[in-house]
């Protein structure tokens, strides 16, 4: 209990408001400044996490669903377009960690900016998260506490007891089809599946999906997670693997894209200030092979875990079924926030779709 309450814990963000609404037939009015709905599976064959739970916030119970097991091949594409769904479903929050000087950095002017959830939106969300925690061994005992939360005097609005950034990962590889513990092992903390890719680095035959590597010595591609450290703060494969076993504050966001006109990588990750966002990470090119590698920051990653399957294009994140989905959508337009920051172009609809 105590070891997964200092085990998890999410990077802090900078909020940055941008949003679409898509219905059944895929119709956006970014005027709304809405999330988006799941995409049908017809789109994208997925379980939404809201599937794993029924009943209202403080009578909500774990519906236990097995996870999905596909060959590793098809894993990697999967992770990405799942990833980019849950993002756009809370809102499409974006972080900008690449500002010269700042790289995220913390300051009273933009904590005043930050906005928890509306009770409307904890609401909306709630079913999701708690979906995120049943894939998770311990999920069962943590959604009863988080009804005891629900049930006090701020209901639905409360703050989840627990961080949820390591459930949020572990949903994700649950239904991109990692569904096996040996294959990735599902937990309320970070550091447990980090450890596990660290015993796959060095041991031959490991059904094991990702291994772990110092950040800056392999290839990164859309798929993988970075990983940073607080408590220990962590430099190194080498720091964590002295302490194996013993719990600590990581958090990993996933790869979404790579992007090298602006030395920039796209990862995403939950709970992040309460929501799933997605991160402008800065990064710098390779000399000779052109690969892209974390260039520093507020909060240097040190665990690079690569998953174990042939690399996708680097640009995965815009051929995403949501990106897709939202770009040719009848009247669109890209919120102003999301062109400036270059993650949707600003022009209308594009004449393919």
């Amino acid at each position: 209990m105590e070891r997964s309450r200092r085990g998890v814990r999410s990077a802090v963000t900078l909020a940055v408001v941008a949003a679409a609404a898509v219905a059944g037939t895929v119709a956006v009015g970014f005027a709304q400044q809405a999330p988006v709905d799941r995409l049908p599976p017809a789109r994208l064959e997925v379980t939404p996490p809201t599937g794993r739970v029924s009943g209202a916030p403080g009578r909500m119970t774990i519906q236990r669903t097995p996870c999905r097991n596909l060959p590793l091949p098809d894993v990697r594409r999967r992770i990405v377009d799942i990833a980019v769904q849950e993002w756009g479903f809370f809102g499409f929050t974006v972080v900008d960690r690449t500002n010269a000087g700042g790289a995220g950095r913390t300051t009273q002017r933009t904590r005043r900016r930050w906005r928890r959830p509306s009770r409307t939106e904890s609401a909306r969300v709630a079913d999701s998260i708690a979906g995120y925690w049943a894939v998770t061994p311990q999920g069962g005992w943590i959604v009863d506490a988080q009804n005891a939360v629900w049930r006090g005097p701020r209901g639905v609005a409360a703050r989840w007891r627990y961080p949820w950034s390591a459930a949020f990962v572990s949903w994700v590889m649950c239904e991109g089809g990692l569904g096996e513990a040996d294959r990735f092992q599902r937990a309320v903390a970070h550091h447990v599946y980090i450890d596990q890719a660290i015993r796959a680095r060095a041991a031959d035959g490991t059904p094991a999906a990702f291994a772990a590597y110092d950040v800056g010595t392999t290839p990164i591609a859309p798929g993988d997670l970075l990983c940073s450290a607080r408590r220990p703060r962590y430099r190194s494969i080498a720091e964590r693997r002295r302490q194996m076993g013993n719990g600590a504050r990581t958090h990993c966001d996933v790869v979404v894209k790579l992007d090298r006109a602006r030395n920039r990588i796209l990862a995403i990750g939950g709970n992040v200030r309460g929501t799933v966002a997605l991160k402008l990470l800065p990064a710098r090119s390779a000399p000779g092979s052109g690969d892209l590698h974390p260039a520093g920051g507020a909060r240097p990653l040190f665990a690079h875990l690569k998953l174990r399957a042939a690399p996708i294009e680097a640009d995965a994140f815009d051929r995403s079924p949501t990106i897709r989905a939202v770009r040719c959508a009848d009247g669109f337009r890209a919120q102003a926030r999301l062109a400036a920051a270059h993650l949707l172009p600003g022009g209308p609809r594009p004449t393919r779709c």
